[in-house]
């Protein structure tokens, strides 16, 4: 048993899923089925439970995974403890609103127990106005969404810019359309009984794949509000269908009984300058790395 092995079976349990989890970390879907099975056969015990593509958590699987995320974190120590250079001075993260809400706050609140001296300073904006941000170093990395690979070849420009960054996938994003209590399921555009799609600003990528869909209807039209409360507040009106990804749909505990309608799969972006990062910047990173195979609350824009 390694730590490659329990970094894997961390992903799979976050995921229930062998294809999301090798998406999120890099690998063949068949290799991650291979370390899991060896780490099972090497345990004695089956993990999960295999129902098609789902894979879900055994009980043994769930005592195993308890002590897995300590492994995990306990890794993370060593390797900040042993180098020779200690994080320090400030780093400026930016981030989308739903991201910081989601998925960061288990994140910063264990990179700043290890790390009590850096300044970690957060900013939150769209993708767009954070990714120029970093590319003019007013930021030092921030967290995007990446537009789907279908829609790349649009050519605004958006995309070229991300091309002189670095950028790592670190979150897998469900980006749903929240239907007003009663509406029926829907199967594309053409199913909507209201008109208007609310959103945050035209710098968001989740606006930008929304309207995309949305082309299909000429009927439909955006109304910009300014946070997801206000998206949801637009929804229980019954007068919009609102546009967020689920983990912050989950984090906001809806009490309507609505329909959701699935508009893509996104993946969030930690992404920064080649040159001239500053030496907390690492460690931010191995630790948000950490949260994301351990399965921490989700977070994206």
């Amino acid at each position: 048993m390694d730590l490659s092995s329990i970094e894997i079976f961390l992903a799979v349990a976050s995921d229930n899923s062998v294809t999301k989890a090798a998406k999120v970390l890099g690998r063949a879907p068949s290799n991650v089925t291979t370390r899991i099975q060896l780490l099972e056969e090497y345990l004695g015990v089956l993990l999960f439970s295999r129902d098609g593509k789902k894979m879900t958590l055994t009980q043994e699987g769930e005592t195993f995974r308890t002590y897995a995320n300590q492994l995990a974190a306990l890794a993370l120590e060593a390797r900040q403890a042993v180098r020779s250079l200690r994080p320090s001075g400030s780093l400026r993260l930016g981030a989308m609103e739903s991201t910081a809400a989601s998925r960061l706050p288990a994140a910063l609140n264990q990179f700043k127990q290890m790390w009590p001296d850096v300044s970690l300073k957060l900013s939150l904006g769209a993708s767009r106005d954070l990714t120029r941000d970093v590319l003019d170093g007013a930021l030092d990395c921030a967290l995007i969404a990446r537009l789907p690979d279908e829609m790349l070849d649009e050519g605004s420009g958006f995309e070229t810019e991300l091309e002189e960054l670095e950028a790592e996938p670190v979150f897998v994003e469900h980006l749903l359309l929240v239907l007003p209590s009663g509406h029926p399921p829907i199967h594309s555009a053409a199913d909507l009984r209201i008109e208007t799609i609310a959103a945050l600003e035209p710098g968001c990528t989740y606006r930008r794949i929304a309207e995309r869909w949305a082309s299909r209807s000429s009927a439909l039209q955006t109304a910009e509000v300014g946070s997801y409360h206000a998206i949801l507040a637009s929804v229980a009106a019954g007068n919009a269908a609102g546009v967020m990804p689920k983990s912050v749909l989950d984090l906001m505990h809806w009490p309507m009984v609505s329909s959701t309608h699935q508009l893509a799969t996104v993946d969030t972006m930690l992404i920064s300058r080649r040159q001239d990062r500053p030496n907390a910047f690492n460690a931010f990173r191995e630790v948000l790395v950490t949260a994301k195979a351990s399965g921490s609350r989700r977070v994206a824009h």
